[in-house]
C-alpha cells in the first residue's frame, strides 16, 4: 500500500513502524473473515481493512473525527486478522500507533475519559482491586444484574508449595487475577512442585501494563514494564529459567516488552531478555512433561467432556493455537469440538466494560458454541476471558491448570 505519512510523524519511531506496516498491506480483505466486530455488524470499517484505511488517513495529515474513534474503539485487538493475513501485517501494533495518535488529536467525551480513568487506576492495583471486588460480593444481591453477574463469587485457592526445588522459574502474579480467581497461581505452582520446578514470585513486581497500554496510557503502560524488569532481572541473574505466565493476556504483553522498550537505551537490553525468558503456562508444563517421562493422567479419572476456549491472545498474539488442547488431550481430557473456535469472547481486556453491546453480542455467540457439545466444564487459559463467560453462565467456566490439578493423580 503506497502512503506518505505526515512530517510530524513520518520521522518518528512510531511512524516508521506505521509506515512499514502500512506498506505490507495489499488491500486484499482476508483480514474481514475473521473480523468478530465485521461479522456482526457487516461495516468495513469495523473490519481491519477499513480501519487502516481510517490509520492511514489519520497519519497522512486528514483530520481524524469522532467516527475515526469510534470504529477503533470497536477493535477488540484480538488479531485473529494478523493470523489471516497473507501479507504478515502486523495490525495490532498499527492499532495501538493509530489509538495513541487519536487520543493526542481528539479529545474524548468527559464521562468516557472518566470510565478510562477509573480503569486505568483501579485495574493494575491488586490491594484497591481485591478491597473493591470484596466490597463488589458483599453488595452482589443489590448490584445491578449486568453488574452483579461480573463479581466472581469467592474460588478457594488452596495452598501453594514453599520453594523447594533447586530449579525455580517466576511467576508473574498478576493484577486481577489473585483476588478474582487465587486458585489459578496456586495450582501452577502445585503443578510445576511435582514437575520439579518451584514457583517464586518477585514482591516489587504488578501489573504487565496491557492495561494501561490498550487504554493508551501509554507513559503508564511503560512504568509497568520497567518495574516488572526491575523486579525480575535479580532473580534473572540469580538463575531463574523462565517468567511463567498463567494468563495468556500478559504474556503477549510481557512478549512485547523488548519491542516496546527497544528506545529505551537504559532498558533495551534487558527488556529484551525478559521477553526471551517468558513462557506461557502451557509451555513449561509441556516441556516438563517431555523431561519428566510417560507418566501421565488415567483418562478414567478424568470427568468430562470439556470445552476449551483459547484466548485470542494464546491463538494469534503469542501464536500457541492448538497447543493447550494437545496437552489436555494428552493428560486424559476428553474435549469437545468448538465450532469458530478462532472467533473472540468480547472479553478483551476492558473492552467488556467499554463496549457493552458489543462484548455481550460476541459472548453469547462464544457460549453457544462452546456449549454446543454438551461439557461438564468449560476450561480456559486468561481471567479476563475467564471471568467473561462465567458471568454468562451457569456452567462452571475454570483456567486449564486448576482441573490438571484437580486430577492429578495421589502421589
Amino acid at each position: 500500500m503506497q502512503t506518505r505519512l505526515a512530517e510530524d510523524i513520518r520521522d518518528t519511531p512510531a511512524g516508521r513502524e506505521a509506515g512499514d506496516i502500512l506498506r505490507a498491506c495489499v488491500h486484499c480483505g482476508f483480514c474481514t473473515a475473521t473480523c468478530p466486530t465485521y461479522q456482526l455488524t457487516g461495516d468495513e470499517l469495523d473490519g481491519p481493512r477499513g480501519r487502516i484505511y481510517l490509520i492511514k488517513r489519520m497519519l497522512e495529515g486528514a483530520p481524524p473525527s469522532a467516527t475515526t474513534r469510534h470504529h477503533l474503539d470497536r477493535c477488540l485487538t484480538c488479531r485473529a486478522c494478523e493470523t489471516t493475513c497473507p501479507s504478515g501485517v502486523r495490525y495490532g501494533r498499527l492499532a495501538d500507533i493509530g489509538r495513541l495518535e487519536i487520543e493526542r488529536r481528539v479529545p474524548r467525551a468527559r464521562g468516557d475519559r472518566l470510565a478510562r480513568a477509573l480503569l486505568a487506576t483501579v485495574l493494575p492495583r491488586p490491594a484497591l482491586f481485591a478491597a473493591l471486588l470484596a466490597a463488589g460480593r458483599a453488595l452482589r444481591p443489590l448490584l445491578p444484574r449486568s453488574l452483579a453477574a461480573k463479581v466472581l463469587p469467592a474460588r478457594p485457592a488452596g495452598g501453594r508449595p514453599a520453594p523447594r526445588h533447586a530449579r525455580r522459574m517466576l511467576l508473574l502474579e498478576g493484577c486481577v487475577q489473585p483476588a478474582l480467581v487465587p486458585g489459578i497461581n496456586a495450582a501452577a505452582a502445585r503443578v510445576l512442585d511435582r514437575l520439579g520446578v518451584s514457583l517464586v514470585a518477585a514482591p516489587t513486581a504488578g501489573c504487565c501494563g496491557a492495561v494501561t497500554h490498550h487504554l493508551s496510557r501509554e507513559e503508564a503502560a511503560l512504568a509497568a514494564m520497567r518495574r516488572n524488569v526491575d523486579a525480575w532481572w535479580p532473580l534473572v541473574d540469580a538463575g531463574a529459567e523462565a517468567i511463567v505466565i498463567t494468563a495468556s493476556g500478559c504474556g503477549a504483553m510481557v512478549k512485547e516488552y523488548g519491542h516496546l522498550l527497544a528506545q529505551d537505551a537504559r532498558y533495551a537490553a534487558r527488556a529484551a531478555r525478559v521477553s526471551e525468558l517468558a513462557r506461557d503456562l502451557s509451555e513449561v508444563v509441556a516441556a516438563e512433561l517431555d523431561r519428566a517421562g510417560p507418566d501421565r493422567l488415567s483418562a478414567a479419572g478424568v470427568a468430562g467432556p470439556f470445552a476449551f476456549h483459547a484466548p485470542c491472545t494464546l491463538q494469534h498474539a503469542l501464536r500457541l493455537r492448538g497447543g493447550v488442547e494437545a496437552l489436555l488431550v494428552r493428560l486424559g481430557f476428553t474435549l469437545t469440538d468448538v465450532r469458530d473456535a478462532h472467533l473472540c469472547c468480547g472479553s478483551a481486556g476492558t473492552y467488556s466494560l467499554l463496549q457493552p453491546a458489543m462484548a455481550l453480542q460476541l459472548r453469547e455467540n462464544k457460549l453457544a458454541a462452546l456449549d454446543a457439545g454438551g461439557p461438564t466444564r468449560i476450561l480456559t487459559a486468561n481471567i479476563g476471558c475467564l471471568g467473561h463467560l462465567q458471568s454468562g453462565t451457569e456452567r462452571v467456566v475454570e483456567h486449564w491448570i486448576e482441573a490438571v490439578d484437580r486430577h492429578w493423580p495421589a502421589g
